[in-house]
């Protein structure tokens, strides 16, 4: 037989070892834990905090406006990047939300992403240098809308945010 032992023999070889085979249920745990296995973990150590300015974003004229700050120190990578052993750049992003009840439900579930590990990564950009960059969930790093589209107003933000949050299994 050989090192071509094929995963189903082996899982045979355990049956008869008197341990049976895994579970329906626990090969397909193991099957959704290796295809998201990249997408937990790889956030860089880091803070989220966030303060209340007694401020409106456009389009909430009624409402403060939930200031977050996200702090991430220089650090060395880890074998859940793109180069392990290699230095990276902290990075300090700001992001806003309006201090309404949808706000306060985004601020909540972004606060779980954060400590799940979910908003930011290490990624390569086009220069070659290894950055902190967000995931899948975009941040509003303006408050009003400038060139880059990344501010208020956006009437769909909160809504939008909730739903990729909600995908990601964050609720």
């Amino acid at each position: 037989m050989g090192s071509n032992h094929s995963s189903g023999k082996h899982h045979c070889n355990q049956y008869l070892n008197g341990q049976g085979p895994p579970s329906l249920v626990q090969q397909a745990t193991d099957e959704v834990n290796e295809k998201y296995k990249g997408l937990n973990g790889g956030q860089p150590a880091g803070q989220m905090t966030w303060v209340i300015l007694h401020k409106d974003l456009p389009g909430f004229p009624s409402d403060n406006t939930v200031q977050i700050s996200f702090i991430f120190p220089d650090g060395v990578q880890t074998d859940k990047h793109p180069h392990p052993g290699q230095p990276f750049a902290g990075r300090r992003l700001t992001a806003y939300l309006p201090d309404n009840h949808e706000g306060r439900k985004v601020l909540k579930l972004l606060d779980r992403a954060f400590n799940q590990q979910l908003l930011f990564t290490l990624s390569t950009n086009k220069e070659g240098e290894d950055v902190i960059t967000t995931k899948s969930i975009p941040l509003k790093t303006e408050t009003e809308r400038g060139g880059s589209g990344d501010g208020y107003p956006d009437s769909d933000y909160l809504r939008t945010v909730r739903k990729l949050l909600r995908d990601a299994g964050v609720q």
